[in-house]
């Protein structure tokens, strides 16, 4: 006897955000062109996320192999990077401020399942990553998380609670290790 029932599951009142138009040039002509390993050219990555709606700020990095689900609830400030093989899988909002460096192959994942519910009901929640956030390789953040300003999610570890600002975390799930101290800014400011 199953006492779950795939068969039965339904998105019920979530809406991907755009007509289906849009998201079949997206899927079909966007996406390829932005997660391209063969076209290099961060502009023109930047461009085509635009064109499909994303907001993004100026001296924004994207490397190689990044993939978006869905553009139009994706906002990215200024001088952020964006590392190869990143997956932004944005089934609600996220929302990068400036100055982040996001590393190689991090998972966004805005999306959960209610495993109490027989027909395995669909949770969305959107990701904020406050400015100065580092993320480093194959880090993961969890639906409804927010990153602290100035806080680090180190290699591997996973982000299942907010992250207090200027903070160092580490593990799965991360907990917070030592405080981020950043040496003097002077030379900065000269």
């Amino acid at each position: 006897m199953a006492f779950i029932h795939l068969d039965q599951y339904t998105i019920k009142d979530y809406s991907p955000g755009a007509p289906i138009w849009k998201q079949l040039l997206w899927f079909f002509i966007g996406s390829p062109i932005v997660k391209s390993h063969f076209l290099p050219i961060s502009s023109l990555k930047v461009w085509m996320l635009r064109l499909f709606g994303a907001s993004i700020g100026q001296g924004v990095n994207l490397k190689p192999g990044v993939r978006v689900k869905f553009p139009w609830r994706l906002t990215i400030g200024d001088y952020c990077w964006i590392g190869e093989d990143v997956w932004i899988d944005n089934l609600a909002s996220i929302v990068l401020e400036d100055h982040i460096c996001v590393s190689q192959s991090v998972y966004f994942c805005t999306g959960n399942h209610d495993w109490t519910e027989p027909t395995f009901d669909l949770r969305v929640a959107p990701i904020t990553v406050r400015s100065g956030s580092w993320l480093a390789a194959r880090s993961t953040v969890a639906p409804g998380v927010e990153i602290g300003e100035g806080a680090v999610l180190s290699l591997g570890s996973v982000a299942v609670r907010d992250l207090a600002p200027w903070t160092i975390y580490a593990g799965n799930p991360a907990v917070a290790v030592k405080p981020r101290v950043i040496k003097s800014t002077e030379l900065l400011n000269a």
